[in-house]
């Protein structure tokens, strides 16, 4: 597999060599007349002064070849396209008296003919011009249409009387050239007075009531984009205060000047003018805006498109019609809790929106159609929401494969049964079950060759907070409230210690904005046994030969050779026989039995605290409180941010209880429940990206990272689950997963885990050609222990000066954008490694052969 590997990067190489050649090789100029001249930047300057904002820049109608790291990829891969394959085919054909001839008799004149349509002839130079880029030729037909676009935009502005031109200047470089773009702004216009003309006495007053929130104010220069945005703004406002049929187009401005004349004092006056609704029929009352409430609120519960409404039945229920087909399959309180209209009341947009919204949080119908039927005689309307229920049941089934470091490969199948609204309130059940077989990468972890899985989780859902007290004036039903109750349980065997692990959550969570979410896990438990705790040594392989070495010395007594068994190797012919050797070794020394240094005595104890560690039970009782906000508006926003913040409390119930049924002990003195010592500790986590979009689809990346988790009380560590790790394809990628840290120390366990983490990365992203997209990225952090156990200085955080241990990997990478996901490559190279010493620290190994591949599925931040 290594030769294989290796044989693999030596054939990467050398492609990436021939690329680099044939890029390196080819004319920039290879498709540029004597007479044109290649575009290679645009300047913009506004009264001598140079624009640098992108949304200027981007009215620039032609741009320069797009680049990567400042090298015209695109264009020179377009530039490798033959201009007519078929015709240079047909005088290779040609040359040679007798080529054709012979070709016919080995190919067939047929095949000859397809040859000249082939990839090889004519479709690689096709494929070349689709993901290339054609030389940016300068025209000055477009540059004068950007000037225009110019001229436009700082009109917007208040900048009446500009005026624009563009020039060429010529590069010192053959056939290049750039365009400068000037505009003379001259004095911007200023708002002198707003008048008002509004021909409806209830909009009128509306408006009056939030004047003073007008985005168009007396004394503000002329910005056409903030008369845009306040003619949004008032339509929100009419909308939201019964103005159901309100529309925007109703809203214009008058200039009560001519721009066209040049004054010292530049002022205008400026008129509001909202006119009523557009109606053939001036005399009915949806041609005046008026304020409507509603008159009555009718759900159907059991709406089939095209089916009759005639045969449904009825009942009222608090202001509400519910109307539903033989039986209603609802309580009529999950329905009218999910709608926002209420008689009376006067219409919102805003309870339109979160009537969507709650419906489709239900889970239990497709998208709602909500109709609103004006009164032809009073400004009331009649509101109609048609719910069709979605399927009863449904089955998802999914199927992965699989490989890790401990898997060669493995195959994992799980299927969920979905069953909704289970107790007539729109209530959601998840029965799932899933199961994995997979080659064991190393046979020498267990006397089997396969690995298994197997567990099933029953997960219930509520459109509520499921809670003994009321809730609902703390957290309405706008905020789309769900209780999730799940009850899970996990079996491994042959997957490290074989674990069997029981699960319980009771958790809440709610969007008070569509930005922002809230999430409170009031119980979490989580019991973990390891059934095959015999097999650590196998397992954790680093550790056993650490604790071999210092065996060693002692081989040839006799008085220990029970310890022992002997081995094929030559060079380590016996060795601690796994498990009873080397627990009875390491126990001999803990106990004095066998005289070693007090160094030698320190690594012992802290192998076999770690062993302790990692074989006992778990039991985990948590509560945590999750926040988190994005910023992303949709799929296109590259320019974002968000973070998340969460607080986490173990075990501090079960403490508390200790007073009112005292628990027993163990020989170190911890409370156990079930006869397991219960975890205490409490975590907190800040988790921060940001995403600058810089132009020309390319992106930079930041994400950091800080994590601590303290242990106290009943424990003297966190559990193996609830610590943190460094390194893998989404942290540091220049580290494989668990390989980095903790501190100095140089990957001396085989998991390596801590309880204190610092993470940052920064990535630059950026389009190659097509759909295929690179990364630069650069990866610092760590991993700690603090206020723990820890006794192994160069793995704990002492202060300011442990930030010398954050490591540092850069690299790059490959992107293949699939729309619906990406599929990401990428090399890291160890650039700072904090286990080397002194300026072995540095580019120590940064090569192709250290490096570290990685693999992931869409972006790590």
């Amino acid at each position: 597999m290594r030769g294989s590997f290796s044989l693999l990067c030596n054939w990467a190489k050398i492609g990436l060599m021939l690329l680099m050649l044939a890029m390196t090789s080819c004319n920039t100029l290879k498709k540029v007349g004597d007479d044109e001249l290649l575009l290679t930047k645009n300047s913009i300057y506004a009264d001598e002064e140079k624009i640098t904002d992108s949304d200027i820049k981007n009215l620039i109608v032609q741009k320069p070849n797009s680049s990567v790291l400042g090298y015209p990829l695109r264009l020179n891969l377009y530039n490798l396209a033959k201009e007519n394959p078929d015709s240079s085919f047909q005088n290779w054909l040609h040359r040679k008296e007798k080529r054709e001839k012979r070709l016919n008799n080995f190919l067939s004149k047929k095949q000859v003919t397809r040859l000249k349509e082939s990839f090889v002839v004519s479709g690689a130079s096709a494929f070349l011009k689709r993901i290339g880029e054609p030389p940016a030729i300068i025209d000055t037909t477009l540059a004068q249409k950007s000037v225009d676009r110019l001229e436009a935009f700082y009109s917007s502005k208040g900048y009446f009387n500009n005026s624009g031109s563009f020039q060429v200047v010529n590069s010192k470089r053959k056939k290049r050239a750039e365009v400068e773009y000037h505009v003379a702004l001259k004095k911007p216009f200023m708002i002198d007075t707003v008048q008002k003309n509004i021909n409806s006495v209830q909009l009128d007053s509306i408006y009056d009531k939030t004047a003073e929130q007008s985005l168009v104010k007396a004394g503000d220069q002329f910005d056409l984009a903030k008369f845009n945005l306040e003619r949004e703004r008032l339509t929100s406002l009419f909308r939201n205060s019964g103005v159901y049929n309100f529309q925007e187009s109703s809203i214009n401005y008058d200039i009560l000047r001519d721009t066209s004349e040049v004054a010292n004092d530049q002022l205008m006056d400026v008129q509001l003018n909202i006119q009523q609704p557009r109606s053939a029929d001036t005399t009915a009352i949806d041609s005046e805006y008026r304020v409507h409430r509603f008159k009555k609120v009718n759900i159907y519960a059991d709406y089939l498109i095209g089916g009759s409404l005639d045969s449904l039945k009825s009942v009222d229920y608090e202001n509400y019609t519910i109307y539903y087909n033989n039986e209603l399959k609802y309580r009529p309180k999950a329905l009218t809790d999910a709608i926002f209209f209420e008689k009376d009341s006067i219409y919102r947009d805003l309870d339109r929106i979160r009537t969507y919204r709650q419906i489709t949080n239900l889970n239990t119908f497709k998208y709602p159609n909500v109709e609103f039927i004006p009164d032809t005689t009073q400004a009331q309307l009649i509101s109609n929401i048609y719910l069709a229920p979605r399927p009863k049941f449904s089955l998802n089934l999914d199927l992965d494969v699989t490989h890790s470091n401990i898997q060669q490969v493995g195959t994992a199948l799980s299927a969920t049964v979905i069953t909704r609204n289970v107790f007539g309130g729109a209530e959601t059940l998840n029965v799932s079950a899933r199961t994995s077989i997979g080659l064991l990468s190393d046979a020498s972890l267990s006397n089997e060759t396969f690995t298994s899985e197997i567990g099933g989780d029953v997960n219930i859902t509520f459109p509520r907070i499921w809670f003994p007290l009321n809730t609902e004036k703390i957290i309405p039903y706008y905020m789309l409230p769900q209780s999730r109750f799940l009850v899970g349980t996990n079996f491994q065997k042959n997957i490290g210690l074989d674990k069997i692990s029981l699960n319980t959550v009771l958790s809440y969570n709610w969007s008070p904005t569509i930005s922002v979410k809230n999430n409170v896990e009031l119980l979490n438990v989580e019991f973990v046994r390891n059934v095959n705790p015999d097999n650590f040594y196998n397992v954790y392989q680093n550790t056993y030969r650490s604790l071999d070495d210092i065996a060693d010395e002692f081989q040839d007594d006799p008085q220990y050779a029970s310890f022992y068994e002997e081995t094929e190797s030559i060079v380590d012919p016996l060795r601690l026989s796994i498990p009873e050797g080397a627990n009875s070794f390491a126990q001999a020394i803990l106990d004095n039995q066998i005289a070693v240094s007090s160094d030698t005595l320190s690594i012992v104890r802290s192998i076999e605290e770690r062993r302790d560690r990692l074989t006992e039970n778990n039991l985990i009782f948590a509560t945590n409180y999750t926040l988190s906000k994005n910023s992303k508006t949709d799929i296109n926003d590259n320019d974002f941010f968000q973070y998340r913040i969460k607080l986490e409390s173990a075990g501090n119930l079960l403490s508390l209880l200790e007073s009112v049924v005292p628990y027993n002990k163990n020989d170190d003195d911890q409370l156990l429940v079930f006869g397991v010592p219960f975890s205490q500790y409490f975590k907190t986590e800040f988790d921060f990206i940001r995403h600058w979009e810089i132009g020309n689809s390319s992106v930079i990346a930041f994400r950091s990272f800080m994590g601590m988790a303290v242990p106290y009380g009943n424990s003297e560590s966190i559990p193996f689950v609830r610590s943190y790790f460094a390194g893998g394809s989404n942290d540091n990628r220049a580290w494989n997963a668990y390989e980095l840290g903790p501190g100095r120390t140089d990957n001396i366990n085989d998991f390596n885990e801590a309880n204190l983490k610092l993470a940052f990365n920064l990535e630059y992203r950026f389009p190659i050609a097509g759909d295929v997209k690179g990364a630069l990225f650069a990866d610092a952090g760590n991993i700690w222990n603090v206020f723990d156990s820890e006794d192994n200085p160069d793995a704990i955080f002492t202060g300011f000066n442990s930030l010398a241990d954050i490591a540092l990997g850069t690299g790059l990478g490959l992107r293949y954008d699939f729309t619906y996901f990406v599929f990401r490559l990428d090399v890291g190279f160890k650039t700072y490694n904090p286990a080397e010493e002194g300026s072995d620290r540095w580019f120590k190994g940064y090569n192709l052969r250290n490096a570290v591949f990685n693999i992931g599925i869409n972006y790590p931040f």
